[in-house]
């Protein structure tokens, strides 16, 4: 049985954190990595890497999850006094889709970035309708371990401009579906070295699966769609995304 990473995945979103573990274990997905999406769940990742040993965990406040108050003096506390236990920090980001002023989502992601820099952690980035803000941002930062563009759907362009600062690119269901040709066209065009496969579940559902919650389980979906658009093995595609995943984070 081929061997698989999620990059991405949500599990503290679901009742039902072993079964969806113990299913895609089934067919070959043996690591997860879950970021937080504000303070108020870091604690929740932090415990579900220390319950179950597949799982990774990063903390992070998602564009989506601006407060008033987003406690990001305690995630910085947290995160350093728990930094041997992350793999990252995320999910952060920029979203050019919501109602927060750009200006007010920079803010929060430039504090994040140099907190990543501080500890020299890799960032994982959510990026929807905002490539060009975040790669003027990732420019002036620098990261040391740049990190991975999640939910990347981007032109060639875009893809190759992150590459140069370091980054991956994480794929995920968006490829399966037969009309989505600006990715799956970018994506045939990529190095597999560049690459990293991710659910992102509950949320980007697979195509035939609209309405229903995704899962870890489908990441050999994505893993076979993306073999058959690049015209290589699936077994070389779980072994090199596997090699990205791992030499990013850090994992054991």
């Amino acid at each position: 049985m081929l061997n698989f990473i999620d990059s991405h995945c949500h599990l503290d979103f679901s009742n039902n954190i072993s079964h969806l573990i113990a299913q895609a274990q089934q067919v070959g997905v043996s690591r997860f990595v879950v970021p937080s999406v504000n303070y108020n769940n870091c604690s929740t990742v932090l415990a579900l890497s220390q319950q179950y040993s597949a799982v990774a965990c990063a903390f992070g406040i998602h564009p989506h999850f601006i407060q008033s108050d987003n406690k990001l003096s305690s995630l910085t506390k947290l995160a350093t006094a728990q930094r041997n236990n992350i793999v990252a920090i995320g999910e952060i980001g920029l979203d050019g889709a919501i109602a927060t002023d750009l200006t007010i989502q920079i803010e929060l992601l430039v504090k994040q970035l140099k907190l990543a820099k501080e500890l020299d952690l890799p960032v994982i980035c959510h990026a929807h309708k905002a490539y060009d803000p975040l790669l003027k941002q990732l420019r002036i930062i620098k990261l040391k371990r740049g990190g991975v563009i999640h939910g990347f759907s981007g032109s060639l362009v875009q893809a190759n401009e992150f590459i140069k600062l370091g980054f991956k690119l994480g794929i995920g269901g968006v490829i399966t579906y037969p009309r989505a040709n600006k990715i799956r066209t970018t994506v045939s065009q990529l190095s597999l070295e560049n690459i990293m496969l991710e659910t992102d579940s509950p949320d980007m559902p697979l195509f035939q699966q609209q309405g229903k919650p995704n899962a870890p389980v489908n990441i050999p979906i994505i893993a076979q769609t993306i073999s058959e658009l690049m015209e290589i093995d699936l077994a070389q595609v779980a072994s090199q995304t596997n090699c990205n995943t791992t030499t990013l984070f850090s994992l054991d």
